[in-house]
């Protein structure tokens, strides 16, 4: 789910950010160009938490820029396999439901949703119980259980099931 770790990256940086502020400069932009970001091999980046080392600069031919190795702590988000997550439920039709937790995206397929749940067409498409006392709609919260994750170089896919005990609705926004 969420780990500490510890990173490094090359930031290039022009020279009219040269001077008193230099550090100050190097780190906004850091944050501005890591910040929200996904490695597939860390995941999502959430924040920067501190800066370890600032290395050297080597000076780029030609340009002015300099390169700055620079070493620093951030906060990953990372779902495994077999993870229970609460997410919100952004689009619902008869293949299953699309949620989100965070900047991941998760797919619970019709096969991973209760037997018992069956899909309404209509201006509200939802998954309902037969006696209508579950709902699953556009904004509901759901538990789910992430069961496949596919990484990309950019991006985290999860597909996840509601088909287990203690999973399901969490919160129907019809009856809040």
């Amino acid at each position: 789910m969420f780990f500490h770790i510890v990173l490094e990256r090359n930031m290039q940086l022009h020279p009219r950010h040269f001077g008193r502020n230099l550090r100050e400069n190097l780190v906004s932009k850091l944050m501005k160009d890591v910040e929200g970001t996904c490695s597939g091999r860390h995941g999502f980046v959430v924040a920067i938490t501190g800066i370890e080392n600032v290395g050297k600069g080597l000076i780029r031919d030609g340009t002015g820029f300099v390169t700055f190795p620079v070493k620093y702590q951030c906060v990953v988000f990372r779902p495994f396999k077999g993870e229970i997550l609460e997410a919100a439920v952004t689009m619902v039709n008869k293949m299953g439901f699309f949620a989100e937790t965070g900047p991941v995206q998760i797919f619970v397929s019709n096969h991973l949703i209760p037997d018992d749940m069956e899909f309404q067409s209509g201006d509200m498409p939802n998954y309902t119980t037969s006696d209508g006392s579950v709902k699953i709609q556009k904004d509901s919260e759901v538990r789910l259980k992430i069961i496949g994750t596919r990484v990309d170089a950019t991006e985290i896919f999860c597909i996840g099931t509601i088909k287990d005990d203690f999973l399901g609705v969490i919160n129907d926004p019809t009856t809040a």
